[in-house]
């Protein structure tokens, strides 16, 4: 096997290998990637990363005069990402690269800041769960934050185009899996944290401390300045983390009694669920605030998105009129047909981030509520229970259904929300509130539109953007937003003429 080799590109799959590229051959959970080498070389490898154990499987599957040079480290995923950013020439060195980690509100707050920064006249970039744009040009996304190899490439394409700043949602898997390592973070932001994801880390200090990584001293991937909420007690750690060491202090947020460097008052909601907010800056200058999407998280929202885009050097009226704009996929869309009443779609599949939602919509709504939610599985099994609790305690309808089942018994997963929604007790439940269990998706989500009065709010809960549902291993077409649109147009064509 060669020892030197000129390389143009990495990826982790075989199939993706392009003449010139790295193949990074990782363990994995159930074979190792060293298996498909053969493939890789074929396909024009020129260079094989992977561990000792790797390199004996390569002695198995490629002949020895094979024409790649072999690397290999102890830990390859650790040094991936760097070598990742090397062979793309390190482009997040060349860019402003904003990163911004939290439990709940990424994808809205990204999407904010990068209204703001378009509106400031950068070209801007963007990499999240919905989706990934490069200026502008939108493609699907299958991580919230690609693996290194991919993530470098999509920086180095990014720079390519033009682009100056990226704005990007960074999970704590990606912290975790050494996915950003090699990026450099000029700017990352802190929303907040609830429980999510106990099935990949042990705790919520786990959970905690990989979120960390984007704030610490010491680690790779610290970004230059941190804008921090601290509106929660996970926000202020978040803050005694980010002081430490030598840095530019972190700027903090908040819409509560803390005090932070910017400050957002009292909401003034309007008749369209839009809210109208007094900002006062680090200066101790008030500016006004218009967020076109309802609840007080999302005032954090976008006063963290205003906080990170002056900090990267968006005049701070051009951001304030660039967020007002913003309506972000899936994050408490309405579905409107004409209907009397309201519904809406949100990706609202964590208890906080449930809670929340339903809260928001029971104090700007008179009539009843009605929600739909499931959980996924090959997940955290700990939050089922107390995704049934909370819509119990918050909603005169709940229907518990099948979310994304992967791999589970899908009825198993409902058994546990359902003992969640029953253990709540009477005092702590609304009123007369009717659980139903409904197991397939459509059928619930036409159950709960029929059950729905003029006034009344319905909502989807728990997959908001996404356009498949995975049973069994196997993704099948299905996006709650069109669900929800054509029970709409079944309810209103049945009931045309008759009145409600």
């Amino acid at each position: 096997m060669g020892a030197d080799a000129a390389v143009s590109g990495v990826s982790l799959r075989a199939q993706d290998i392009a003449e010139g590229d790295l193949f990074a051959a990782l363990p994995g959970g159930r074979t190792h990637g060293a298996r498909f080498a053969a493939e890789a070389v074929e396909r024009g490898a020129t260079a094989i990363l992977t561990d000792a154990a790797g390199r004996a499987e390569l002695t198995r599957v490629l002949p020895p005069d094979a024409a790649c040079a072999v690397l290999v480290h102890a830990d390859p995923r650790s040094v991936l990402g760097g070598v990742s950013a090397r062979i793309y020439g390190n482009p997040s060195q060349r860019l402003k690269l904003i990163g911004i980690t939290g439990t709940s509100g990424k994808t809205t707050t990204a999407y904010m800041v990068e209204a703001a920064m378009m509106a400031a006249g950068h070209t801007v970039g963007l990499i999240g769960t919905v989706e990934t744009r490069v200026d502008g040009v939108a493609r699907a996304s299958s991580l919230t934050t690609p693996e290194a190899p991919t993530l470098q490439a999509l920086l180095a394409v990014m720079l390519e185009q033009g682009v100056d700043v990226v704005v990007m949602e960074v999970s704590s898997h990606a912290l975790a899996l050494g996915r950003v390592d090699g990026a450099h973070f000029s700017l990352g932001a802190f929303t907040n944290l609830s429980q999510d994801h106990l099935d990949f880390h042990p705790t919520m200090h786990d959970y905690f401390e990989a979120k960390a990584q984007l704030f610490a001293q010491g680690s790779s991937t610290r970004a230059v300045r941190s804008v921090i909420c601290v509106d929660d007690e996970w926000g202020r750690r978040m803050l005694d983390v980010a002081r430490r060491g030598d840095t530019i202090a972190p700027l903090t947020v908040s819409t509560t009694d803390v005090p932070a460097d910017w400050h957002a008052g009292p909401s003034t909601i309007g008749s369209d669920g839009s809210q109208r907010v007094q900002v006062t800056d680090a200066a101790g200058i008030a500016h006004e605030l218009t967020v076109g999407l309802p609840g007080r998280y999302n005032v954090a929202n976008a006063t963290l998105a205003v906080a990170v885009a002056v900090a990267a050097g968006a005049p701070v009226t051009t951001a304030t009129s660039a967020i007002a704009e913003v309506s972000v996929p899936g994050r408490l869309q309405r579905i409107d047909r004409g209907q009397d009443f309201l519904a809406i779609v949100d990706y609202a599949h964590k208890p906080g981030a449930l809670e929340a939602v339903l809260a928001t919509l029971d104090e700007q709504s008179r009539g009843r509520i009605a929600v739909v939610i499931g959980a996924g599985g090959d997940r955290d099994s700990a939050k089922r229970p107390l995704m049934g609790e909370v819509a119990a305690r918050r909603a005169d309808l709940v229907v518990v259904t099948d979310d994304n089942p992967r791999t589970e018994d899908p009825a198993a997963i409902r058994a546990a929300v359902l003992a969640g929604a029953h253990a709540v007790p009477d005092a702590a439940r609304r009123p007369g509130v009717e659980i139903v269990e409904i197991g397939d998706r459509r059928a619930a989500i036409d159950s709960a539109i029929a059950w729905a009065q003029p006034g009344d709010v319905v909502l989807v809960a728990g997959k908001g953007h996404e356009a498949g549902q995975e049973i069994d291993g196997v993704k099948h077409p299905f996006d709650d937003r069109v669900v929800v649109a054509e029970a709409l147009a079944g309810v209103l064509e049945n009931t045309s003429g008759a009145g409600r």
